[in-house]
């Protein structure tokens, strides 16, 4: 099953996953009955949603005793019910903080499962292939910049007939691992960004209006003329959304790709831990604000069970999985990554 994704509310995508992964609710995680088909529940990110509405979907039918539900309620959400344990799984485009793991009532293990790409879209009738540097988009979100005829944006778009409307800024109303990505890349490249506004899940934003998910924020910028926004790379495909091109550290203006997400993740230094940046990353061709996304599984589990599933799940998704990354405007997870998180799966409590 292939769900498009377009902008509708997030509790929208919610059931549609749902139903795509045998339905249920986000509690409901007490001891599986053997005879029946367990019921996997998990949130988080709606940045892999589409990737992991694919995934689940197959899986459920090569294993139909297994139903995994996931809500796309953003990272934060997923975060917070993980640590309440309210769900068996979580999934956030934003590494747990060291305070976050500390509050966790356990382990938690990082799972990097694809990568994928933050891109400004914005709505400009006729307009569809615009040049933005980081710092230009740290200006329009800082609200310094307020009109697209600006000087700023004219001089990267030479030969673009640019409105002389006021640009509307949308932005994440949620905790939200698309928005960590979002402003850790503006974080590197704007210090006035870094030091009055920063970089974590949720933000003071200094203007615009907040739409809830990634389709939130698709859903503003598509109804909105002269808006500006950011989403993960497939909303803005899916949802006919134009985008531009990002300056990224090797002076390139870069679209977003699977293979350009792929040439930013090349060059990293990947922890033990799998918590890792890839935002303004060196090497020609990346695109600069590139992300892993992470499935949250305790190590340490009560239920022994759920937890063997999830495992094998997550091995089936890391190996045969990978090849749908692509067609949804992923990009795999490197081979090398893939082989540590094989090994690092074996340290999850399965009996």
């Amino acid at each position: 099953m292939l769900t498009r994704w377009i902008a509708t509310p997030v509790s929208a995508l919610a059931l549609i996953v749902t139903a795509a992964c045998g339905g249920g609710t986000a509690a409901n995680n007490g001891a599986p009955d053997a005879n029946k088909t367990v019921q996997i529940n998990g949130a988080g990110a709606t940045f892999p949603a589409p990737i992991y509405s694919k995934w689940f979907a197959d899986y459920a039918k090569a294993h139909p005793d297994v139903a995994i539900n996931y809500q796309p309620i953003g990272s934060g959400g997923g975060v917070r019910q993980l640590t309440a344990q309210t769900v068996f799984f979580g999934a956030s485009d934003s590494p747990m903080t060291d305070e976050q793991l500390k509050a966790a009532p356990g382990p938690v293990l990082h799972v990097p499962m694809v990568l994928g790409a933050d891109v400004p879209v914005y709505n400009l009738a006729g307009i569809t292939d615009l040049k933005f540097t980081g710092p230009l988009l740290a200006d329009i979100y800082l609200g310094k910049i307020k009109k697209w005829n600006d000087a700023a944006i004219a001089t990267l778009n030479p030969g673009v007939k640019l409105p002389a409307t006021d640009i509307a800024v949308a932005h994440r109303s949620d905790a939200s691992g698309t928005t960590f990505i979002w402003v850790d890349f503006l974080s590197k490249v704007s210090p006035e960004w870094k030091m009055t506004v920063g970089a974590s899940a949720a933000v003071n934003w200094p203007v615009g209006v907040g739409g809830k998910g990634n389709d939130g924020v698709a859903g503003i910028v598509s109804q909105t003329p002269g808006a500006i926004g950011y989403v993960e790379l497939t909303y803005a495909l899916q949802n006919d959304i134009a985008f531009g091109s990002v300056q990224n550290a090797a002076g390139e203006f870069v679209k977003a790709s699977p293979d350009a997400v792929s040439k930013a993740a090349a060059g990293a230094t990947i922890p033990d831990d799998f918590r890792v940046s890839i935002t303004n990353a060196p090497g020609a061709g990346a695109y600069p604000i590139s992300s892993f996304t992470w499935l949250l599984l305790y190590q340490q589990p009560s239920d022994t069970q759920r937890a063997k599933l999830m495992v094998d799940f997550a091995r089936w998704a890391l190996t045969e999985g990978q090849k749908y990354a692509a067609g949804l405007h992923y990009a795999p997870v490197p081979d090398s990554v893939v082989q540590r998180e094989l090994t690092a799966l074996a340290t999850i409590k399965v009996s």
